[in-house]
């Protein structure tokens, strides 16, 4: 390699890549069109927009705007069963040239497919990419996760879009500018972070680095070149008028551990918290039947999602509630999104997945109550309650917690999760949205209701 072409491949260019752009919806809100508008002009762009705040609207936009300035095709990937949701909302707000290919075969200019579809696809097909709920790309084995970069670094006009950009640590937004084709991963470590473990070992990244203080503006700065933060519309300066979210009841139901042994095979008197993760996968394990029983009781009669973590969690849910329909690894992809869209049409009285496969850009407003035996992933979590608590839920959402006694631990530590998440994205929100506020453009179109509410 020349030296001029490896500092070619060091530099991290944050120039704009787009156009100007001539389409936008007119039910689209101020705030969304706003967004609309940004990324179009930047041309590679994350937009970092909570749940029911419209990111397919947003999405579809974009994608039409490249059709219309180029005349050529955009591809959006999306999770399993959300494809339908594009489908609809294309519809509703008269995107003509809009399909759902499974098989890499397309003659429309706006296709969708699932990522788990990707290898179907040729890249040269399109000139534009979207990445839909793109945190969920860190659930895929590293086949997919491969050939879903490989693929978008080829495509000129790139677009991510999750609500959860960020949810243990600031340094995951790395992933995000990397994809886009800006900085690098690890060249942002080096660039805004410090180890505070002097130590080059990569495993838990998040816990060996923190952002240098001398480093948080030019770093929340860079954040803001290439993305765009909204949890409300208030954070661009617009108004949050019909952005109200109902009630979220969270209730703790605690079953009692009736196994007398222990995790290495001793007969213990006292039920203790499990704190090791061995101990706690006991602790699961042990206290399956007692879990599984509660949980049926609190979904009875119910339109309900169990979100379990086993698959013997799931056996027995299904072979106890006649009503319910499980997901599981092994069912085809075609099963799987069959099973999601009956559920989502009201054809499935309740449903028993794991967040990590179906927790992600479905939007199941219908529903306002799930089970939930908790996991250590507070994005899992987060991602699963908003399925239903998201903007445009009508009623009250209630979250059931099932635990044992000794899983309390977990509990604890999506609690503390859940508090930092929070803390960071304000922190985020905040800093990188800066420049936006002040600049927004003004649209005086009367706002009209999107289809989404």
């Amino acid at each position: 390699m020349k030296y001029e072409d490896f500092i070619n491949t060091k530099r991290h260019s944050l120039g704009e890549f787009g156009f100007e752009p001539n389409y936008f919806p007119d039910m689209a809100f101020d705030f969304q069109k706003f967004i609309i508008e940004k990324a179009v002009r930047k041309g590679r762009m994350a937009v970092f927009a909570d749940t029911g705040l419209g990111k397919t609207l947003i999405q579809l936009s974009i994608a039409e705007n490249i059709v219309r300035h180029t005349n050529k095709k955009v591809l959006i990937l999306t999770p399993l069963a959300v494809a339908f949701q594009f489908i609809l909302e294309a519809e509703k707000i008269g995107i003509d040239g809009v399909e759902y290919s499974k098989d890499g075969k397309h003659t429309k200019k706006i296709v969708i497919c699932n990522y788990e579809r990707l290898h179907y696809f040729d890249s040269n097909d399109f000139v534009g990419v979207i990445l839909d709920e793109s945190s969920i790309l860190k659930n895929f084995d590293g086949k997919i996760k491969g050939q879903i970069t490989a693929f978008v670094k080829k495509i000129p006009y790139r677009f991510l879009s999750t609500a959860t950009p960020s949810p243990n640590d600031f340094i995951e937004l790395g992933t995000s500018s990397e994809a886009l084709g800006y900085m690098g991963y690890m060249d942002m470590l080096g660039k805004f972070f410090k180890n505070n473990q002097n130590s080059s070992d990569t495993k838990n990244i998040g816990e060996k680095f923190y952002l240098k203080p001398h480093a948080e503006r030019d770093f929340f700065a860079w954040v803001n070149q290439w993305s765009i933060m909204v949890k409300m519309p208030s954070d661009l300066g617009f108004s949050n008028d019909r952005y109200n979210l109902p009630e979220l009841i969270v209730n703790k139901h605690m079953v009692k551990n009736s196994s007398t042994i222990d995790v290495d095979g001793q007969v213990q008197l006292f039920n203790i918290v499990a704190k090791s993760f061995h101990e706690i996968r006991h602790e699961e394990k042990s206290t399956i039947k007692e879990r599984c029983e509660r949980a049926i009781e609190l979904g009875q009669g119910k339109n309900s999602v169990y979100w379990v973590n086993r698959n013997d969690e799931s056996a027995i849910l299904k072979a106890n509630d006649k009503e319910a329909v499980e997901i599981i690894g092994s069912q085809s992809i075609d099963k799987k999104e069959e099973i999601l869209l009956a559920f989502a049409n009201g054809e499935i009285q309740r449903l028993i997945t794991k967040a990590k496969m179906t927790g992600m850009g479905l939007n199941w407003q219908h529903c306002n109550h799930s089970v939930f035996f908790p996991t250590w992933s507070y994005e899992q979590y987060y991602q699963a309650i908003r399925r239903f608590w998201r903007f445009g839920q009508k009623r009250d959402v209630t979250i059931d917690m099932v635990i044992s006694d000794g899983q309390q631990r977990v509990l604890d530590a999506i609690q503390q999760k859940t508090k930092k998440a929070i803390e960071l994205h304000k922190q985020l929100t905040e800093n990188v949205n800066r420049d936006f506020t002040d600049n927004k453009k003004q649209f005086n179109k009367e706002i009209i209701l999107p289809s989404f509410l």
